[in-house]
């Protein structure tokens, strides 16, 4: 479908490269079977999950980002030196300081570039792939490197079966980089933040607020704490009104959608959506089966499942959607132009 595009900037940023990672090592149901009170059918008909891939003991956040992130240079042909600023979208940081996107830098040999990370949980990859588009969009830079990476498997809980069967690790790049003629690449965006759910879904200690303690430890408050019924219920709401919004505001329906590539944190959450929009199931990308929740990494994982699947193609007009911790919701339209 055409689109009218509004008069925003005189340079349009797009993405032009796609790089993705997961550790090798996988988590099914039957294991988790073994170590907490559950079962394949019940993780399977509740979440749609049936296994997740977890580093082995060692491996950080900006090891598997680092991954990705070559991966994405080299299918893109060009050096790391190249890259002029680092954007990490990450809930579990290397540590709390320095950010993960200095190490990243490091790792890869991006001399010369700068860069942050994006805390905004399941949100962080399209809140980062939002910055990165408006430094291109300013004329700042000509290639921004936006990593959604996250090892959650050194948050969890083994012995919570609410939380342990929706995690595991993985991470997805993309370069972002100026459009070519014709192109058009990133169109728009929806964000929002609702603090009144901070509860719902945090990490009780380990900052400012509850600082590290033996205690804090022994009450196992490093771990993530969730509240599955209110994070289901806002996900659920948020996610199509959204999507519904950022669609509206283009003049474009569901129905002219070429590919939905939502979070994936619930299969039933991601079809309610797709239903509101009324979009063809086939154009809905769900890949939650084989990575469970990855928070930052899911959206790029399903970017990669699309792509290899032949159902992201050059020209396509694609939507994204999140809902993550803190509440945060995001949503961005664009046009595929690899």
């Amino acid at each position: 479908m055409s689109l009218t595009l509004k008069p925003r900037q005189s340079v349009r940023a797009k993405i032009s490269s796609l790089g993705t990672y997961v550790p090798p090592r996988v988590l099914s149901n039957a294991d988790l079977e073994k170590m907490v009170d559950t079962n394949d059918q019940w993780i399977t008909e509740r979440t749609g999950i049936r296994e997740r891939h977890i580093v082995e003991k060692g491996v950080a956040t900006s090891d598997i980002a680092t991954e990705a992130a070559k991966i994405c240079l080299a299918k893109r042909g060009i050096e790391a030196s190249e890259v002029e600023a680092i954007i990490v979208g990450t809930v579990t940081p290397d540590m709390s300081f320095p950010s993960t996107a200095c190490l990243v830098q490091n790792k890869i040999g991006a001399t010369g570039a700068w860069g942050f990370d994006v805390s905004a949980a399941c949100s962080a990859f399209p809140y980062s792939l939002q910055i990165g588009a408006k430094l291109v969009e300013s004329g700042a830079h000509k290639k921004v490197l936006v990593i959604g990476a996250d090892v959650m498997s050194a948050i969890i809980d083994y012995t919570d079966r609410s939380t342990c069967i929706l995690f595991g690790d993985g991470a997805g790049a993309v370069l972002i980089e100026p459009c070519e003629e014709g192109e058009i690449g990133l169109v728009d965006f929806w964000h929002e933040i609702d603090g009144s759910g901070a509860a719902s879904l945090y990490m009780p200690a380990g900052g400012s607020a509850l600082p590290a303690s033996h205690e804090t430890v022994d009450k196992r408050q490093h771990y993530v704490h969730q509240d599955g019924q209110a994070v289901y219920k806002f996900a659920v709401r948020k996610m199509a009104e959204a999507t519904e919004a950022l669609l509206e505001r283009n003049g474009i329906k569901g129905t002219d959608l070429d590919c939905f590539i939502p979070h994936q944190a619930n299969k039933r959450i991601i079809m309610s959506t797709a239903e509101r929009l009324k979009m063809p199931e086939d154009r809905v990308i769900i890949n939650i089966d084989r990575y469970g929740n990855t928070t930052a990494g899911t959206i790029p994982l399903a970017m990669n499942t699309a792509v290899e699947d032949g159902r992201l193609k050059k020209g396509d007009l694609v939507l994204l959607a999140s809902v993550g911790a803190g509440f945060t919701v995001g949503a961005t339209l664009l046009r595929w132009e690899i």
